[in-house]
């Protein structure tokens, strides 16, 4: 497998861009090695600028659950180029997409569409703040909710900690204002809750980690958020950015049966491209501007193309045999990686839910942040690897989560669980 034009534009970006990427997982920094050079994709596959053909697992980190240039999208996306691709009003389209987002999340009473995940829930926290007239906000180690200055916190070794922020240029005096707490601990939530619940105007959660992998909920844990939330007259925001349509079909919330106050979308209703979507109930949502005092704009929010792509991709995901056929792959997918783990030896734990999935390489059981770090980076990266040689691609990272598509075939799977046994015989063998 050449990769000599990837590296050629790889060394080429990087004199460009900083670290040769536009976001830095896709570096290949946690794998090693030359990131891949996408010139085109297709259903399950993708193809790099050497001609190089993958069953990818990736799709966009999420979104293409339809898989690579659905034909439906397609299509319409071209009819919709040729009317115009912004237009800084109002648009029958971004009404019609609101109707499918209400309509599948009853928690959402109204919406208001953004570009990306990162508006999305940094919105949502600004209207929760305005609602509560509150500021602190808790969240918990290793859900990712975008890069936005407050969200951009280290978790802390106690129970609770106060943030510290994890990156340059993130004011300490900003991100004091974010409480960390560790996944799945519901004493400690409760605990922290009782102490503090007069200055904090919300708690946002993924329902599903997706940004360290695949961590569950426990059962009770996102109930006793919900409960001690309306106890206190908190917003509970669910961050379904990643797991909204991929966990089922009206989200982690509806597989969990939770009512969340405000929910934050994006990745999927924008069927590929840039977009994000925050919405709840009336009495909060009614402060966004104009409306309210709560202020946010965005010019290409609400664009045609993207309104387009997302109904297309939800007209599809709203038929009655999708998520039938979606669970039916992954369930095969699920033995058929499972299985290859246990003929080859390897220290593994499978998780899914719905359509994302992540094998971690630990003899743990990974409930948490803490416990999806005892995971062997090493092995892998020379996992990663091994696939890829064989036609898989992978995220490139330990910690992020791996999708399957409408697209991908029996067939696919099948090389796919070929691929993954090869790779792991051969890592063990090696030591």
């Amino acid at each position: 497998m050449g990769l000599k034009k990837s590296r050629l534009l790889f060394e080429k970006a990087l004199r460009l861009m900083p670290g040769g990427v536009n976001s830095p997982v896709r570096a290949f920094k946690a794998v090693g090695g030359c990131p891949l050079f996408i010139s085109k994709a297709k259903g399950s596959r993708i193809y790099d600028a050497d001609g190089n053909e993958y069953i990818d697992y990736v799709l966009s980190w999420g979104p293409l659950i339809l898989g690579h240039a659905h034909r439906a999208v397609v299509r319409a996306l071209k009819a919709a180029v040729e009317k115009g691709t912004s237009f800084g009003a109002p648009t029958a389209l971004e009404v019609e997409l609101a109707q499918m987002v209400v309509r599948t999340y009853p928690s959402m009473e109204k919406v208001r569409m953004v570009n990306s995940g990162t508006e999305a829930t940094m919105s949502a926290i600004r209207v929760a703040r305005g609602f509560t007239k509150r500021d602190k906000v808790v969240k918990f180690e290793g859900c990712y909710h975008g890069h936005a200055d407050g969200l951009l916190v280290k978790a802390g070794s106690g129970a609770a900690t106060f943030g510290i922020p994890d990156s340059p240029g993130v004011p300490a005096s900003y991100a004091q204002k974010t409480l960390t707490l560790p996944f799945n601990d519901s004493a400690a939530f409760k605990s922290l809750i009782e102490k503090e619940w007069k200055d904090i105007a919300c708690v946002i959660v993924e329902p599903v980690v997706g940004n360290i992998g695949c961590v569950l909920p426990k059962p009770g844990f996102l109930e006793k958020l919900r409960s001690e939330t309306k106890k206190y007259g908190i917003v509970l925001i669910f961050d379904e950015v990643m797991t909204g349509f991929r966990v089922a079909f009206g989200g982690a919330q509806a597989h969990y049966g939770i009512k969340p106050d405000m929910t934050c979308l994006g990745k999927v209703i924008g069927g590929g491209l840039p977009v994000g979507a925050y919405g709840g109930k009336k009495e909060i949502m009614s402060l966004v501007s104009p409306e309210g005092p709560v202020y946010q704009a965005g010019t290409l929010s609400g664009n045609p193309l993207a309104m387009t792509a997302g109904i297309e991709t939800m007209k599809v995901l709203a038929k009655k045999d999708t998520y039938k056929k979606l669970e039916k792959t992954m369930q095969h997918l699920e033995e058929g990686l499972k299985d290859a783990a246990k003929k080859a030896a390897a220290k593994t734990r499978f998780y899914r839910a719905g359509t994302m999935f992540c094998t971690y390489f630990t003899a743990f059981d990974v409930i948490d942040y803490a416990s999806a770090k005892t995971s062997d980076t090493v092995t892998f990266s020379q996992f990663f690897k091994g696939m890829l040689k064989r036609g898989i691609n992978l995220a490139p990272s330990q910690f992020e989560a791996g999708f399957i598509s409408l697209a991908h075939s029996r067939t696919d799977i099948d090389k796919t669980v070929d691929a993954a046994y090869a790779t792991l015989k051969a890592i063990m063998r090696n030591g």
